[in-house]
């Protein structure tokens, strides 16, 4: 029986201790190389002394246009085979080697990551007890150089040739803030990074290959869409690798950044900061809403009121047999799909709204179900997928209405729940009970967020007043935070200032103390001098010091 994990609390899993176990399940390491011949010998001698069994482990060198070309070492893994791709990248590098894997698991490993000798089989005995785990182990940053693969395969510890090295900061630091991504459901697929992560290989069949158009970021994008596909994330620290030297992005993190950020956010919608803007569409909306076309009026009437919200990557799939369209010509007015006809002409043009026979979506998180005739407030489908995220609820089921005709309700579907939901199932099971087994699920009802029907819907005109106020209010704060920083940095000045004003009149209270001193010592020494010269001239004689002697003061 497959074990429920939910969201991506993987701590209910047991994994069976180092050597403690017997490995049943095929592994494919694939690693991509350009140039870095002397790396790659060295990556090769520690695979070939791994501890998973030889027999259940290939290895997958792809040379991606190397000069010159790659030669595979005699020290290397026994299955060890040697794949060109001459088109650059390390996308088609990496789904060269995809295709000639054969592995139930593959194993991504960069050419200049050498292995510990149990970090293979630290990530398998994940995979042994669920088949939608992606596993990353634990990279660290060296500037050392073994002597040479000999080394690598004779030292029983690798920290003996590479250490002191540096960890992978930025995973250690999502990892430990969110206690081990278990409360982190909606980013858990930041992990997967291509140079140390171990994938299901159904996991990849469901997801798809790499993106081959993306300059950087492919590695997220690739995990986005194993989330999407039901993927729960491990961080595993005893899959231990090596990594010689930096990183590319510990070389040039603000370049890298702004070249992925450039792209990945088209295509990543969980990443929210990257869509700022407040109107434009994006690859990948956040949001698709699936509405059966029904009678015109009420289909426009609960389309245009999703396009009008305050969610702005929001897309629409329209469902109908629009195949069996054939416009009347000669009396248009009586064509028995006029609705039809005039839903598909209505909405020809608009590039949010798509018309499909079947629901076929670009991997949106979220869907809604809607049915035609119901309206959403400005804000309802915003206020829904915050509570969808804030509550990590994999389904929200909105009571609309109530009758003999029965229940009829919109539903706010996670799809990464629902793909797990159908990964895990058994005979017999309902997939809304399993969602609400591995992710949760909640009632509500219509009128608290917002839905009314379509007769008593307001008129449109004038509507997202309350999105442009809300940006107003956000366009006012950032104002506020601005000055408020402004004001910060100038009291700091004025501090700094009253500082060395102090410092001066203290200092300037010194010197006047000096001085004055000084003038009193001079007084007082002038003074004295002068005492002193009366009182010499009084004591010596007349005439003494040759002056005239006056009359009638003689001496007899």
């Amino acid at each position: 029986m497959t074990p429920l994990i939910r969201a991506n609390d993987y701590t209910v899993l047991d994994p069976p201790e180092l050597g403690s176990w017997t490995p049943g399940l095929t592994v494919s390491v694939v690693v991509p190389a350009y140039n870095g011949h002397d790396k790659l010998d060295l990556v090769l001698a520690g695979l070939a002394v791994q501890s998973y069994p030889a027999g259940l482990m290939d290895v997958v060198v792809v040379d991606n246009g190397s000069s010159p070309p790659l030669r595979l070492p005699e020290l290397r893994p026994r299955r060890t085979r040697l794949v060109v791709c001459d088109t650059p990248g390390r996308a088609d590098a990496r789904n060269a080697g995809l295709a000639a894997a054969e592995g139930e698991v593959v194993h991504w490993l960069d050419s200049d990551v050498v292995p510990d000798r149990h970090e293979v089989e630290a990530h398998m005995r994940w995979h042994h007890l669920a088949p939608y785990l992606v596993v990353t182990g634990y990279l660290r940053f060296t500037a050392r150089t073994p002597p040479g693969p000999e080394a690598v395969a004779e030292a029983a510890d690798l920290a003996e040739l590479f250490e002191p090295a540096e960890p992978h900061e930025w995973l250690v630091d999502l990892v430990e803030r969110t206690n081990g991504l278990t409360r982190a459901a909606n980013r858990a697929f930041s992990l997967h990074v291509g140079g140390a992560t171990s994938v299901s290989r159904r996991l990849l069949d469901d997801a798809g290959p790499m993106d081959e158009d993306l300059v950087l970021g492919q590695d997220t994008e690739m995990g986005y869409r194993l989330a999407q596909a039901g993927a729960v994330f491990v961080p595993e620290p005893r899959a231990r690798g090596y990594h010689l030297g930096p990183s590319m992005r510990m070389r040039d993190k603000q370049l890298i950044d702004r070249v992925s950020h450039a792209t990945i956010g088209d295509r990543v919608p969980q990443y929210r900061w990257l869509r700022t803007h407040p109107t434009r569409q994006w690859k990948v909306p956040y949001l698709e809403v699936v509405v059966e076309a029904a009678g015109y009026e009420d289909t426009r009437a609960t389309v245009d009121a999703v396009l009008a919200g305050t969610v702005p990557d929001v897309s629409v799939l329209l469902v109908g047999p629009w195949d069996t369209l054939v416009p009347e010509r000669r009396a248009p007015l009586k064509d028995p799909h006029l609705d039809l006809t005039l839903i598909h002409a209505h909405y020809a043009h608009e590039g949010r709204v798509r018309a499909t026979p079947a629901e076929t979506g670009r991997l949106a998180p979220f869907r809604l179900r809607l049915p035609a005739g119901w309206v959403p407030g400005e804000d309802t489908l915003a206020r829904l997928l915050d509570l969808a995220v804030d509550g990590e609820h994999g389904l929200v089921e909105v009571l609309l209405a109530e009758g003999a005709g029965g229940v009829v309700a919109a539903r706010l579907e996670r799809r990464a729940a629902f793909a797990r939901a159908a990964l895990v199932a058994g005979r017999g099971d309902t997939l809304d009970d399993v969602v609400d087994d591995v992710y949760g699920s909640l009632w509500t009802d219509g009128e608290t967020w917002g839905f009314v029907p379509a007769s008593e819907a307001a008129p449109g005109k004038g509507r997202r007043a309350a999105y442009r106020a809300r940006l107003e209010t956000e366009a006012e704060v950032v104002r506020l935070t601005k000055e408020a920083e402004r004001l910060r940095g100038q009291v700091a000045k004025w501090r700094e200032e009253s500082g060395r004003w102090r410092k001066s009149a203290v200092d300037l209270r010194r010197e006047v103390g000096t001085l004055r001193r000084e003038v009193a010592a001079l007084k007082a020494g002038r003074l004295r001098a002068a005492i002193k010269k009366i009182s010499a001239r009084r004591a010596r004689p007349p005439g003494a010091d040759g002056e005239p002697v006056a009359p009638g003061t003689e001496s007899p």
